[in-house]
């Protein structure tokens, strides 16, 4: 017996950094977001040999211990270790013999909601195996006290959540600590549209998410004015987003994008540099109306709008710095479990 999963990656459209704490615990967030045909996939397979072996093909870590109810955490495989003790102890499991696979369509630090959509990938293979039933909003929550809490992990609400429910969502992250996903009917050929004018990017760098989050936070708790005026910014960007994909004004995302990045680089240090700066103008001059960094920043993926067919030009651009253009659908399937007997 196999047990499988799939979660997607995301597109971080507008509000990113709203779901950062303490700026969504005292203001509360927004953030519009869409999953795409980028996944995060599990395997388990369970066994009677006393061991439990964790591989992570795509980063070519892998270990094997004997089989215990508790793990100690591993370089390189703490999101499986994390997920595995949660489950063990939330349920009062026995400790399990399996041999456990994950393998990212992307590179580490992409952007993308790489790390969470891992978290909720191996927790929906977990389930299944177990035979654990949980509403979307309780896998989303618990991968995300996972991270969070358990594993200390520096990061926001959303990837949690739009890894889980999949599809384009406007996201409210209340000042109650409760989420709540909308799901945004959007025009079929209003999708069509924004999926042939996006054009995804990577820069050649991957990121470290958590040190760039920690400076967002220490800005918030600190009361930055700066920090909390840009983040209201990006939050009204959202609304905004939401708004013009919803009424078919596809090209004036180019323009929110742009209007949010600027207030974006005024959250933290380190969101962006010469290298990514360099990307964007050319990006710009090459027909690109606006776009930004996936994720936190500093590296990882971009996200430009290129309306009409400027996407050609601005891919010709681009190849000349190192980087490389990533296709990509939108995928409207969050996470998905299967056993193969």
């Amino acid at each position: 017996m196999i047990i499988r999963s799939k979660a997607p990656l995301r597109l971080g459209l507008a509000g990113g950094g709203t779901d950062v704490s303490p700026y969504s615990d005292d203001f509360g967030g927004a953030i519009l977001n869409s999953t795409i045909n980028l996944h995060v996939y599990t395997s388990i397979q369970p066994n009677q040999d006393g061991y439990i072996s964790l591989n992570s093909l795509d980063l070519g870590v892998e270990a094997k211990v004997q089989s215990q109810k508790r793990l100690d955490d591993i370089e390189g495989l703490s999101l499986p270790i994390g997920v595995y003790n949660r489950l063990i102890k939330d349920y009062n499991l026995e400790a399990q013999s399996f041999k456990l696979t994950t393998y990212v369509d992307v590179p580490k630090g992409s952007g993308l909601g790489t790390s969470s959509t891992i978290t909720v990938s191996i927790l929906g293979a977990f389930l299944e195996w177990f035979g654990i039933k949980l509403t979307d909003y309780e896998t989303a929550r618990l991968a995300y006290e996972i991270e969070r809490e358990d594993l200390q992990m520096a990061g926001g609400k959303q990837d949690q959540y739009a890894a889980t429910f999949g599809g384009v969502n406007f996201m409210e992250f209340q000042q109650n600590d409760t989420v709540v996903v909308n799901p945004l009917r959007v025009n079929n050929d209003y999708m069509s549209e924004l999926e042939h004018n996006l054009l995804l990017y990577y820069t050649g760098t991957s990121r470290l998410s958590a040190a760039i989050i920690e400076k967002q936070s220490t800005a918030f708790k600190q009361k930055s004015t700066k920090s909390i005026d840009a983040a209201h910014k990006i939050k009204q960007q959202a609304i905004s987003m939401k708004t013009a994909l919803l009424t078919g004004d596809i090209d004036g995302i180019g323009r929110i994008l742009d209007e949010g990045w600027q207030f974006k680089k005024e959250m933290a240090s380190g969101i962006t540099n010469e290298v990514i700066d360099n990307i964007y103008e050319t990006a710009k001059k090459a027909g690109a109306t606006g776009g930004k960094i996936s994720g936190a920043g500093g590296g990882g993926y971009m996200t430009l709008y290129c309306p009409g067919n400027t996407r050609y030009k601005v891919s010709k651009e681009l190849e000349h710095l190192g980087g490389k253009i990533q296709s990509f659908t939108f995928d409207p399937i969050g996470l998905t479990t299967w056993t193969n007997p």
